[in-house]
Formats: structure tokens, sequence, C-alpha cells
């Protein structure tokens, strides 16, 4: 059996602190970009390789992440690929799919995983060959989504389902929000030695100007207060010893909501 290529991603900054990601299939050359957050720019990258782009993955309906599907179809002639639930809302949508449908790149296959609670229709797109998970406004490097559709249990189920991907699976996050996320985290964790270490390797980062994104499902495990509800850390700090995970999630989120800095 002939062993698939890994995915092509090419990552870049665009609008205030989203990131655009297009993904391509290095043996037939078929391309998508994960959600549309700026036209232009998404333009400008694959005009720059060469690449054609055939596809957007679309994660969610919010503007900075479909706001491009129209000028880019226009433009490419590309297909918009897009949750069943939120069609109406996706500007463009051609196929709609479910939880756990397969989305094939070329070479590629992508899993749709169902993850409501930032949006009620959100989705992710998970190519386990290759090792990586897209991941919208679900999670961020040390954070979540905020939850403006969806209700807690929602986004904690979600945020689960992503816990459950093996630790070395590559997180594509939608915005560079990691240095505040880090911040928050420390203000509910400050004994994690791994956060405070990686608090300050991030710092570093930003100062430089690098990206903190991409993260790995196993520095989430370890860091991200949103998906450690059972630290006996979190549960001091928030005054809830003995208060059922989703209690523990739903406050730090209250939290978080609230937190300036």
């Amino acid at each position: 059996m002939t062993a698939v290529a890994a995915l092509e991603v090419h990552q870049f900054p665009c609008l205030s602190d989203n990131y655009a990601y297009l993904v391509r299939d290095p043996a037939t050359g078929r391309t998508a970009s994960i959600d549309s957050p700026d036209a232009t720019a998404i333009a400008r990258e694959l005009d720059a390789r060469g690449w054609h782009l055939d596809f957007i993955l679309n994660t969610h309906h919010h503007g900075d992440h479909a706001g491009g599907n129209l000028a880019l179809k226009s433009r490419y002639g590309c297909t918009v690929v897009a949750a069943r639930d939120d069609a109406a809302r996706i500007p463009g949508a051609d196929v709609l799919v479910a939880d756990g449908d397969s989305f094939d790149l070329g070479g590629q296959r992508a899993t749709v995983l169902a993850t409501p609670g930032h949006t009620r229709a959100h989705i992710c797109w998970w190519f386990a060959d290759s090792g990586c998970v897209f991941v919208g406004d679900t999670l961020f490097a040390m954070g979540c989504g905020r939850l403006f559709e969806g209700t807690p249990p929602q986004m904690w189920q979600s945020l689960r389902r992503l816990m459950a991907l093996p630790d070395d699976t590559r997180v594509y996050c939608a915005h560079e929000y990691t240095l505040s996320n880090g911040r928050f985290a420390l203000t509910v964790e400050p004994d994690n030695a791994a956060l405070r270490a990686r608090v300050a390797a991030v710092t570093a980062a930003r100062a430089e100007g690098q990206p903190t994104v991409p993260t790995t499902i196993g520095a989430e495990r370890a860091t991200n207060p949103f998906v450690r509800a059972d630290s006996a850390g979190i549960r001091a700090a928030l005054g809830l010893d003995g208060a059922p995970d989703l209690e523990v999630f739903a406050e730090t989120r209250r939290r978080k909501d609230q937190f300036r800095g």
C-alpha cells in the first residue's frame, strides 16, 4: 500500500488577529481554504504559489470566517463546503456535511466533527492521517470560544471530543489569542508549572512577532483551563471543590468573559 503524502498547510495572518489556512494535497494539487477571513489576502497567497482554490471548508458562519466566500467563489469557481445545519447562514454553500461525514481533498480525507458551543452549528475539520485538526473558534491555545449561541454543556462536550484526539494532533486555531488566554489561565491555575513555562515561552514569541499557533492536543491538555475541569488547583481557585466538571467549566468561561488582560 502506498503511503499518502502529508497534507501541506500554509498559514498566514490576516485581518486584526485571524489566521488563514490553505491546505493542499501534494499528489493532486487540490487546494482548500479553511474558512475565508480575508478574500484579498487569500487570493494573494494562492497566486504567489501558483495554487488554484478548489474548495472552501467553512467552520461557522461568522463574517471573519465566511465573509470572503462569495468573492473567492467568483474568482476561482471553488466549491463551498459547510455544515448542513448552517446552510442558510454560509454564503455560497454548495456541499452540505454533517457530523461524521468524510470529505476528500485529492488524496487527503477530512472527518467532520460537530462542535457546537461558539455557534449552534460549528464544525471542525480533522485530517487524521496528517495528524491535524482545524478548529475554527471552538478551541484556542489555552482558551476556547465565547458561547454566542451554544450552551456550556454543548461547549464542554465539544471540547471533550477534541481532547479525545491523539496528543500529537496539531491544532490550527483561527485567532492569535494565546497571550491573553495564558494570562487568564494563570489567574485560575497559578501553580501549574507547565502553564507558567508555556506563558513565558508565548510572551517571548509574541515579543518577536512569532505565531503561537498551531498548538497540540497534548499541550492543551496540560495547560488549557477550559479542558482541565478536573484540576484540583482550578477547583480551589474557583471555590468549586467537589463540583461537577461542567460547573467548573461554566464558571471558568464566565470569568474569562469578564477578564481584561
